[in-house]
């Protein structure tokens, strides 16, 4: 156990880079940006479209790259493609340069995401425990935590801090590179097929979430921004959000691996609706701080509650190709979901993006209540759509 628990950790630098450093670190310089360049809220909103867009090319890849590579020659080479992306990103202040540098960044985080998913789902089951799926997950926290304490202070300059990050995503891959390896890889390369037709409910819930959460945490600083708060709080809300992140796997490891159904699931998505809520409730500095800990103590707790569902009602020589759908849903939904947010705090206020993330997560949530009253053990039947993974 205490094997695979640190085998888990040095993977979970995957997640930390792919999403902490190359796609949520951007919500804190968005600011910055967006007075330097001039955007509009729906432009900064459709920066974050671009890198889900990318993540969505990316999950469409990822299955083929799999089957020729390999997950742990798939994860690296990914998690490789990060830090350059990042570095890239500092490079040019034109619009469609930055849309592009977004789009890579998205593609290479996808492979990491799917991959290391696979892997830490193999290190699970080797352990007979579920803690590895959550801590692989929870690695999103150490990367928010980073950016977080070093940003705020420096957001002015962006660009040099885009190379800071690309510099700790390069020391993220060396530190994770042996971790990406598990006795079943030629299993997880298998070719493998989608199981997505019994588990449509399950789907839906996630399409919803990845549209909703990510409107929270692309926003935030700007929320924060014209409330005036002053550096320590915008400090210390990423941080505490980033910590909760971190502290999520003793939390939710054994609900996840435990309660039946979608349970587990259910009542992340439930909490998450109401941490976004409690912002516009009353949003005082005390508020906005519980509020950022409720979002992080859940968020990355869903596609943990996902993958392990996926994992428990799917044959592991089909893990791949069905995590690859579900990640092709959620990065069509959080393509969506920013710019649709932007667009319509521009004509109101960044109020909208925190109200579309309790709306969405609270529907997500009903809709997996709905499907935890099927036999999720559906999954393991006939009906399933075939991939070429």
């Amino acid at each position: 156990m205490r094997q695979a628990q640190r085998q888990a950790l040095r993977l979970a630098l995957g997640t930390a880079s792919a999403l902490g450093l190359a796609r949520f670190a951007y919500g804190l310089l968005l600011p910055a940006m967006r007075d330097d360049l001039h955007w509009t809220l729906s432009e900064a909103g459709t920066m974050s479209a671009a890198n889900g867009l990318g993540y969505l090319l990316g999950a469409l890849l990822t299955a083929v790259a799999v089957h020729r590579m390999g997950a742990a020659v798939t994860f690296r080479w990914g998690m490789i493609l990060t830090a350059v992306s990042l570095a890239t990103t500092a490079a040019s202040d034109h619009t469609l340069a930055l849309l592009a540098t977004r789009a890579a960044a998205g593609a290479a985080g996808a492979a990491v995401f799917i991959t290391g998913g696979v892997i830490a789902s193999h290190i699970a089951t080797r352990a007979a425990s579920g803690a590895p799926i959550t801590i692989y997950f929870a690695g999103t926290g150490l990367g928010i935590v980073f950016s977080g304490l070093t940003i705020p202070p420096l957001a002015d300059h962006w660009r040099p801090i885009w190379l800071g990050l690309s510099v700790a995503a390069a020391l993220a891959t060396l530190i994770s590179w042996r971790a990406a390896h598990t006795s079943e890889e030629a299993t997880a390369a298998g070719a493998g097929r989608a199981h997505v037709r019994p588990l449509w409910g399950i789907a839906l819930a996630y399409l919803l979430f990845a549209a909703g959460y990510i409107t929270y945490i692309t926003f935030l600083s700007a929320y924060l921004a014209d409330r005036h708060a002053p550096l320590g709080l915008v400090v210390l809300t990423w941080t505490a959000l980033g910590l909760a992140v971190v502290a999520a796997p003793a939390l939710w490891s054994r609900p996840t691996a435990r309660w039946p159904g979608t349970r587990a699931l259910t009542t992340l998505l439930g909490l998450l609706a109401g941490g976004a809520a409690l912002a516009l409730a009353a949003p005082s500095p005390p508020v906005i701080l519980a509020s950022a800990v409720v979002y992080g103590a859940t968020f990355m707790g869903v596609p943990a509650a996902v993958t392990a569902l996926i994992k428990a009602n799917t044959p592991p020589a089909d893990w791949t190709a069905t995590l690859a759908v579900f990640t092709t849903l959620f990065a069509a939904g959080q393509t969506a979901g920013p710019w649709l947010a932007g667009l319509l705090a521009d004509h109101t206020s960044t109020n909208a993006t925190l109200a579309w993330t309790a709306a969405l997560c609270a529907a997500a949530a009903v809709i997996a209540t709905i499907a935890g009253r099927s036999r999720l053990s559906a999954a393991s039947q006939p009906s399933v759509i075939e991939t070429n993974a």
